[in-house]
């Protein structure tokens, strides 16, 4: 919150600059030391000195948002329209509070979310999810999809598996879905869905199935921190949905070039061994001759 309000009065800041506007203060000194005098602040949990910098870093923020908005008349048209959305999420940022919902976290994509984890090392993530589907042998990426709004695991279900059967080209859902357990109690008509940790009416088969749905986390992973799926660089609902269908199609490149090379070192090998034998056996011809 303290750094996104600095952010914030810098954006203001720096826009009634461009036009022209002549502020009666614009705090270009002290906002900066503010928010990083907060961030100390937070490090040491000293959270009523914390607060004391937080409520004035508001203040100082407040007052710039008030004299760029009785000025907005000044500016042209075109630019009233930029500077009036900017003034709106400026307005969110001054009267939201830490329960509210619908935050503002982002200042160049309001459409992020607040994402719970439930991880003691990352509680949070900040951004939109995404749902993925893979193959259960070869890993490969066959449905991934952003989902705005932040829905529960479970009512996504039957959206990504639609998205698998038209990328399939089958246009129909798949027979079985292996999900976690935070798809408990989701049923897709006519769709076998296999949950981790079910016992009832569970063979080797099937166990070792299940089992195998582990194994996309670690895709996920290399998808984040491999494949950038962790940074969007696009704007929007569709700049993210457009992202994460594009990096769904890096993952695949990804396998099959790993699986390209693999081939062509055991080609090779084999090649090498032949070629081996070959020499060998002329070498022992010639011994023969002699």
């Amino acid at each position: 919150m303290p750094s996104l309000q600095r952010w914030r009065w810098a954006a203001t800041d720096w826009r009634a600059q461009d036009h022209g506007l002549q502020l009666r203060q614009n705090y270009n000194r002290v906002a900066p030391r503010l928010a990083a005098q907060i961030g100390r602040y937070a490090h040491a949990r000293q959270f009523k000195r914390m607060n004391k910098a937080v409520r004035t870093l508001r203040t100082r923020v407040g007052r710039v948002h008030r004299e760029v908005a009785r000025q907005l008349h000044l500016l042209p048209e075109a630019a009233q329209a930029k500077v009036q959305e900017l003034l709106e999420r400026t307005a969110r940022i001054l009267t939201q509070a830490p329960k509210d919902k619908s935050k503002l976290y982002a200042l160049h994509a309001p459409e992020v979310e607040c994402i719970s984890k439930g991880k003691a090392r990352t509680p949070y993530e900040f951004g939109v999810k995404v749902s993925i589907a893979t193959t259960l042998k070869e890993g490969l990426v066959v449905g991934m999809r952003s989902m705005p709004g932040n829905p529960h695991d479970g009512h996504t279900l039957a959206e990504t598996l639609e998205q698998v059967g038209i990328l399939t080209g089958t246009d129909r859902l798949p027979a079985t879905a292996i999900v976690d357990k935070g798809y408990r109690g989701v049923e897709v008509e006519g769709v076998r869905i296999l949950r981790s940790g079910q016992k009832r009416g569970i063979t080797k088969a099937l166990k070792a199935m299940i089992k195998r749905r582990s194994a996309i986390e670690p895709m996920i992973g290399h998808m984040k921190m491999d494949g950038r799926l962790a940074r969007n660089p696009l704007k929007g609902q569709l700049g993210d949905a457009l992202h994460a269908v594009m990096c769904g199609a890096g993952h695949n490149l990804r396998l099959i070039l790993a699986a390209l090379r693999l081939y062509c070192a055991r080609f090779g090998l084999a090649l090498q061994t032949l070629i081996a034998a070959l020499i060998a056996e002329q070498v022992d011809h010639r011994r023969v001759c002699c």
